[in-house]
């Protein structure tokens, strides 16, 4: 049965192939001809076609059966042009619907977020309602953890583990507890001798672990008790010894002992491969160095000296190396080896400790190398002043073109020697601009002001003439030498001839004024007047120029320069006001105020009707107390210079003389003329009736202000103070509420809100009006340095942190922090928060006095703060402007309202 089968699987074989066949044809092969063939073997055989995927898998009911009806075509150029026609449109298409399928998506994600919301947006709400959780409620909130840890405390057993019976103390035998002598005096353990049995107590019966405790306590203090004197405390080691000890020991390398072995192998083949090559040797002697074999060390670099005779650093490091008796002898054999050699030199030198020693080295130092300039500087430093002009002359020989040996002579030599000298190094050195300016400098110092400014000239043409190029900034630089060196004329003179090289015309008044300033930065004050000079010279006229050089002498000049400048300065420029009040305060200053006066008429006369100027005398005759002439001068001025703030200034003369019904009369004379639209005219009105006690009066007059002067924001804030002080606060949040409607995000008007609900004492209104405040003005310093105070003690560092984030550069804030630091004790903290809040904002008077009651209560340095007070004339501040304008303390000066304003400051 199974040979019936072989043989029908096998009845192929004896037929014939089908038409076409090639034998191995699927397999890639090809027929080929022999003699007996008629032809060649069909090569080309017909493949059958490949069977289309006929799978459900690959059908689609829109397209079809998968795959391309032209996959057996040729892709040309056309079916290229065709298919970016086709990208082409789709993608124009894709643009087309890209805003309509955007939108979609959008509206499709916005849908779905709001039907399936996250846990955070769920509970954000009540997230929100913690803020007014009290500090009670929060401590009285459960504790899951605790919960679930007591849970499975309960249902723990406890548990029992048995000690061996060999811990237990109190079983018997005999056991070693006290130390004798030999031990209390070598320190338990340690051997007392070389040689000497170790003291070993020996142990019998069982461990006993309170025992071992009390013997290891007792063992250390015997150690502590040898460490210290028993008495005083003091150390009893000795320090010689000590040092000893620590110099005795080996230092290590850097790396493990491989490393060291490796390092070794390889320098050593760097010797071999090029023995001549002087950094292996050095290399080499510096490894065994630091593993602690110096001899080994001296050896290699000794034969390094041998293999590299004529490299320098072989032989400063083998000098190095050697003992001080030895490195003579070294360093012999190197200058023998290397005469050439400015370092082995310098460094003979150095090994020398006698003076005379070092200048015979330097002398046969300087018989091999007469041109070394290095060498002929180390040999002159040891002279006297006089064998020095020897040897400098000579150097001068050796070395002509050395600047520095020329300079050097010239100084030690007398002024006719040292021309002498100047002149020979100028010819032999035409291109250096240091030999012109040691020339002038020499001229200054002689007394000879007219030479300096024509050397220099002279030498800047000179070095033209020889080809150099005036770099600008190498000679201002030198300027700035000049003056720190106190030579006055040469740094002016130096500033005046090169000004103005390399600028052009449109930019010199800018360049000239940044270089005054980068003068006055380095301190170089002369050089800033030169310039500043040079710019009055070219621009007479302009009026900054002037201004600027004034405030430059009134800072860092004397009190004549200050005055021959502004002389000068209103000649050029008459009209400028400042300049004349600067001049007449300056007179008024020094107590000339008849000087005073007569420049105030000169400027009268050059600014007819000006009202600085007029202000101005006005304040110098009631400060001097000439109060009828005062009166005078204001009746003169309302006549030719009309202003609201001349009939405030005649008004408020009157108020503060207490003639009130005279400073009414002129006030209600103002507000009915021209001037009915200035709101301190208004103030005033209010403020001298309620002085007088007419709040009725007050009131209509403020009222009548605010209709007419509706962005005045203090006279809002009068009128709402007066309602207050009177008991009608109702009257005074409706007046403020009309004024934050006038005037929006105004952060004074929230702030009195604020403090009349306090003064109500409704605390919880104030907190919520100051949160509305927060709101409308977020980077309000003035809101902020409120709110920090407004929260419990607890919650004030969290609020000031919330405040620097918005208002970081705010003084009010700097200085609230500081306010609070000191609340909390915090000394350093609050000193140097009052330090950063004056530097922000010098004009803060409130600051001050915070810094000074300060310093009077926990500093030393009060004296200093009041001075820097006075110095910096502040005029801001809430407590400060209220002090300093109250009629009762208008003669007062900085430093009596600085007083007044301390007693009001309050630190809580």
């Amino acid at each position: 049965m199974a040979a019936a089968e072989k043989k029908d699987k096998l009845w192929f074989l004896g037929q014939s192939g089908p038409a076409g066949y090639v034998a191995g044809i699927g397999r890639g092969a090809q027929g080929f001809t022999t003699r007996s063939d008629i032809g060649p073997a069909r090569g080309d055989a017909a493949r059958p076609d490949p069977v289309e995927n006929l799978n459900e898998t690959n059908y689609d009911s829109f397209a079809g059966y998968g795959g391309s009806l032209f996959a057996g075509g040729r892709y040309d150029e056309e079916d290229k042009e065709a298919d970016a026609i086709y990208d082409m449109i789709d993608k124009r298409q894709d643009e087309r619907r890209k805003d309509h399928r955007e939108r979609r998506i959008e509206q499709e994600l916005e849908k779905y977020r709001r039907e399936r919301p996250k846990i955070q947006q769920q509970f954000s709400d009540l997230k929100r309602s913690l803020a007014d959780v009290s500090t009670a409620e929060w401590a009285n909130l459960p504790d899951v953890a605790d919960i679930g840890k007591k849970s499975k405390k309960a249902k723990r057993q406890e548990r029992f583990t048995p000690v061996p019976d060999s811990l237990m103390p109190g079983q018997g035998g005999q056991q070693h507890t006290t130390l004798d002598t030999r031990q209390q005096k070598y320190g338990g353990l340690q051997t007392p001798a070389p040689g000497t049995q170790t003291l070993m107590p020996s142990y019998t019966g069982d461990l006993d672990l309170g025992e071992i405790g009390r013997a290891r306590n007792t063992m250390i203090g015997v150690r502590l008790d040898q460490a210290s004197d028993s008495v005083t405390g003091q150390t009893v080691v000795d320090p010689k010894g000590y040092l000893t000890d620590l110099n005795s020991l080996t230092p290590s390398a850097g790396g493990n002992i491989g490393d060291v072995k490796k390092g070794r192998v390889l320098l050593g083949a760097v010797r071999q491969t090029n023995p001549k090559h002087g950094a292996a040797w050095i290399a080499s002697a510096r490894l065994e160095e630091q593993v602690g074999k110096l001899q080994t060390a001296r050896n290699l670099i000794m034969k390094g000296t041998q293999m590299c005779p004529k490299n320098e650093d072989v032989w400063l490091e083998a000098v190095r190396l050697q003992p001080e008796e030895q490195a003579k002898a070294v360093m012999a054999q190197a200058v023998g080896a290397l005469p050439a050699s400015v370092k082995l030199w310098m460094r003979a030198a150095s090994l020398e400790t006698e003076v005379k020693a070092k200048r015979r080295v330097f002398r046969k130092a300087l018989e091999n190398l007469p041109d070394s300039v290095k060498l002929w500087e180390a040999a002159v430093e040891l002279e006297a002043p006089a064998d020095a002009v020897i040897l400098l002359g000579r150097a001068t020989e050796c070395c002509p073109q050395s600047v520095d040996l020329w300079l050097a002579l010239a100084h030690l030599e007398t002024y006719d020697n040292a021309r002498k000298v100047i002149n020979r190094a100028r010819k032999l050195i035409p291109t250096e601009r240091a030999i012109w300016i040691a020339g002038a400098k020499l001229e200054e110092t002689a007394k000879h002001p007219d030479n300096v400014t024509r050397l220099i000239e002279h030498g800047v043409k000179s070095l033209r003439t020889h080809g150099v190029e005036i770099n600008r900034d190498h000679w201002m630089q030198d300027a700035v030498l000049c003056d720190k060196s106190g030579h006055t004329l040469t740094c002016q003179a130096i500033v005046r001839a090169v000004i103005g090289v390399g600028i052009d015309d449109e930019e010199r008044q800018e360049t000239w004024m940044a270089d005054a300033q980068n003068f006055v930065n380095e301190n170089a004050f002369n050089c800033a007047r030169a310039t500043y000079a040079s710019a009055l010279t070219a621009f007479p006229t302009e009026e900054d120029i002037w201004v600027t050089a004034a405030f430059f002498e009134k800072e860092h000049g004397t009190t004549e320069t200050f005055n021959e400048h502004l002389v000068k300065a209103v000649k050029y420029c008459p009209h400028v006001e400042s300049l004349w009040l600067m001049a007449a305060k300056t007179a008024w200053l020094e107590g000339d105020v008849d000087k005073a006066r007569k420049i105030l008429s000169e400027a009268f006369k050059a600014n007819p009707n000006n009202e600085e100027i007029w202000i101005a005398a006005i304040k110098l005759e009631s400060e001097n107390q000439s109060y009828d002439v005062a009166r005078q001068l204001l009746a003169a001025a309302r006549k030719q210079a009309d202003t609201a703030r001349i009939w405030m200034k005649a008004a408020r003369l009157e108020w503060v003389l207490g003639d009130l019904d005279r400073a009414l009369e002129l006030l209600q004379e103002a507000v009915k003329g021209e001037h009915r639209d200035a709101p301190k005219l208004w103030m005033m009105l209010g403020q001298i009736c309620k002085q007088k006690g007419d709040f009725d009066t007050a009131r209509q007059h403020l009222s009548e202000g605010v209709k007419v002067c509706s962005a005045s924001v203090p006279l809002w804030l009068e009128y709402a103070r007066l309602e207050a002080d009177c008991g009608n606060l109702t009257r005074a949040r409706a007046l403020l509420e009309r004024a934050r409607i006038k005037n929006p995000q105004i952060p004074e008007l929230w702030l009195e809100s604020v403090r009349i609900e306090i003064k109500a004492g409704d605390l919880p209104v104030a907190n919520a009006t100051m949160a509305k405040a927060m709101q409308d003005c977020p980077t309000s310093g003035l809101l902020w340095s409120e709110a920090i105070f407004m929260e419990p003690k607890p919650r004030r560092k969290t609020k000031s942190i919330d405040a620097l984030k918005k208002c970081e550069n705010d003084a009010r804030v700097l200085l609230a922090v500081a306010k609070y630091f000191l609340s909390d004790r915090k000394i350093k903290k609050a000193r140097s928060w009052f330090n950063r809040t004056i530097k922000l904002e010098p004009s803060l008077g409130d600051a001050w006095a915070a810094y000074y009651k300060f310093e009077l209560m926990y500093g030393k340095d009060a004296a200093q703060v009041r001075a820097h007070c006075c110095a910096a004339d502040p005029n801001h501040g809430e407590i400060w402007q209220r002090i300093a304008k109250d009629p009762a303390n208008w003669q007062l000066k900085t430093e009596d309202v600085l007083e007044l304003v301390k007693d009001q400051i309050s630190f809580e």
